[in-house]
């Protein structure tokens, strides 16, 4: 599936073409997913879950260096995040990875009371945009500088709500 979105967008292949590329029946993809988009679904969560575990889980506010690990991860594993988070992705994907980064921003950067969630969907939002444009440009620094760079952005947005009047 990854291969075919990296090579004609998320709408264009069929469950006959994603099982034929992975060898397998119409019966056993069925017996697995609904169809294309739950076995989408499925490889972005496990994406996720994988990114939440490169930055570690010691319950405080994640430091560049946990950055650099989302980002490192990226890099690592380019023709899955490059198909899932590149622009061959579609609308409907777009949508859920603006949202799963958006809970992750969400779970890591904040409580900020004042933000509503505001903040989380922007910075979510950002760090989906990071992550598009890094491959996109040929990743022309590396991911402790983009984590930096998205670091920053983030924390300076973080800082303003936080200094905003209630």
């Amino acid at each position: 599936m990854v291969d075919l979105i990296g090579e004609r967008g998320f709408k264009r292949p069929t469950v006959g073409e994603i099982t034929e590329r992975a060898m397998a029946s119409r019966v056993a993809f069925y017996r697995n997913y609904r169809g294309k988009y739950h076995l989408v679904e499925q490889i972005f969560d496990e994406a996720i879950a994988a990114l939440l575990g490169s930055m570690g889980d010691d319950g405080e506010r994640p430091s560049i260096e946990h950055w650099a690990a989302f980002f490192e991860y990226v890099a690592e594993h380019q023709p899955l995040c490059g198909a899932l988070f590149g622009k061959k992705g579609g609308p409907w994907f777009a949508a859920k990875k603006r949202s799963s980064l958006s809970n992750m921003v969400a779970q890591r950067l904040v409580p900020l009371p004042t933000s509503s969630g505001l903040v989380a969907t922007l910075a979510g939002g950002m760090f989906v945009q990071a992550i598009t444009w890094w491959p996109e440009n040929g990743r022309p620094m590396s991911p402790y500088e983009i984590a930096v760079q998205a670091g920053r952005l983030a924390s300076t947005l973080i800082t303003e709500v936080d200094r905003a009047p209630g």
